[in-house]
């Protein structure tokens, strides 16, 4: 018996959600600021997919502490993708932290997991209209 037989989990697949106070403005932010539109809806939830990956917005009371990163997207070029989101409108953050710094609102990451075969990330952070915590990375190889 394999890992994957012992643990049911390992064979499903990993799905991000995200808590919104107000859904239509987190519509709005998705569509116009990440050009994002979802793939379908039901009362209270919006379903978005981007590279085979699902996650969904879901209404809640609750509000995000945004201290965190709470979803990533992995791309190929970091600087492209920052500088077109910026000309939507989207601000990204800017940490001065021992060990973490960021230059016009890119860090450079030392390491990387090994499985991935990078010996670093380039990575950037930006808050959605909810305030939750969403990060762009780059693998450096």
């Amino acid at each position: 018996m394999n890992a994957d037989d012992r643990n049911i989990l390992a064979r499903g697949r990993v799905a991000t959600r995200l808590p919104a106070q107000n859904l239509e403005r987190a519509r709005r932010f998705y569509a116009e600021q990440l050009g994002l539109e979802p793939v379908d809806e039901r009362p209270g939830g919006l379903l978005y997919r981007c590279g085979g990956t699902d996650f969904a917005l879901f209404k809640s009371a609750g509000a995000s502490p945004g201290t965190f990163t709470q979803m990533g997207w992995e791309v190929d070029d970091i600087e492209t993708v920052v500088s077109e989101l910026r000309e939507r409108g989207v601000v990204f953050e800017e940490v001065d932290l021992p060990g973490l710094r960021t230059k016009d609102g890119i860090a450079d990451i030392d390491g990387n997991y090994p499985s991935k075969g990078a010996r670093g990330e380039r990575a950037a952070w930006f808050r959605d209209s909810e305030g939750n915590m969403l990060g762009i990375g780059e693998p450096v190889v």
